[in-house]
């Protein structure tokens, strides 16, 4: 019987194709079901511990930088006005997942002209005040944009999309050790990995995050109905690009989908309502 001889790359390549395999066992998922959630399956290879650090890393040095140039808001009337939104939706997030209770949920106001807002693994919440000034925002709009980051952050999808990357990459290079593909060849397989995977689940953590965004504004007593006054004014600030090429949805689509949930989310509001009577 002769010895089965393997090449260098079919080794390479058998590898990389069992360490994919252990990848894709690494799913489960951030949260419990909801009204909004389907609470699908996510990959999560890379660790919660590791996002973690790497998003008190960034949230401290974004912060220093914003204290040095003297725009990090942490008083004052319209600090106030956003920490109060926070206040009254953070007590909401145990409806999602229990841990997050206990994150150490802070704010910041950086004092610059850009229309943002995001929220880092953990409950570190940054807003800019370009966001509310140049969209003129009212509360419920506030709690509609802020909703949406904190539930980027309950579903960890800084964490999944970062293995998704590693796993994504991992996959280029199996396939193209498995057709022997030149750098060129290479190239188009990282455009349709990219076209194929990495944009429409980052779209599709978007839209995860406008329907769990408007659940939590909902329970919190904010008016759900101001997801979709938000994104119209989003939509004449103009986004730019067509949805199927943009890691975010069409201002449109988003509206139409925001006002399809609405009937799920208006008991939500109208008994958060009642409990503040």
């Amino acid at each position: 019987m002769h010895p089965i001889c393997l090449s260098k790359r079919s080794v390479s390549v058998a590898a990389s194709l069992a360490v994919l395999l252990g990848m894709l066992t690494a799913c489960g998922t951030t949260t419990k079901s909801s009204v909004a959630g389907s609470n699908r399956s996510q990959l999560l290879i890379v660790s919660a511990d590791t996002v973690n650090k790497s998003s008190l890393q960034y949230y401290a040095q974004q912060n220093a930088e914003a204290r040095q140039k003297g725009e990090l808001v942490t008083s004052g009337a319209e600090y106030n006005r956003v920490y109060t939104i926070m206040q009254r939706m953070v007590p909401q997030v145990g409806v999602f997942r229990d841990d997050a209770t206990a994150w150490k949920w802070e704010l910041v106001l950086i004092n610059e002209d850009t229309v943002n807002a995001h929220v880092m693994a953990g409950g570190k919440i940054t807003f800019y005040t370009g966001l509310i000034r140049k969209l003129n925002l009212t509360d419920d709009e506030i709690a509609a944009v802020m909703g949406h980051e904190i539930s980027h952050a309950l579903r960890e999808h800084t964490r999944e999309k970062m293995s998704q990357q590693q796993a994504g990459g991992l996959v280029v290079g199996i396939g193209g050790a498995l057709l022997g593909a030149g750098q060129a060849s290479m190239q188009v397989a990282n455009m349709a990995k990219s076209l194929a995977l990495d944009l429409p689940f980052s779209r599709g953590m978007e839209t995860e995050a406008d329907e769990y965004g408007l659940e939590l504004a909902a329970r919190a007593g904010y008016n759900p109905k101001a997801a979709i006054s938000l994104w119209e004014k989003m939509g004449k600030l103009g986004s730019g690009g067509p949805g199927f090429l943009s890691t975010h949805p069409a201002p449109a689509d988003r509206m139409a989908n925001l006002a399809a949930m609405q009937p799920k989310v208006q008991p939500l509001y109208d008994a958060a309502l009642k409990t503040r009577r």
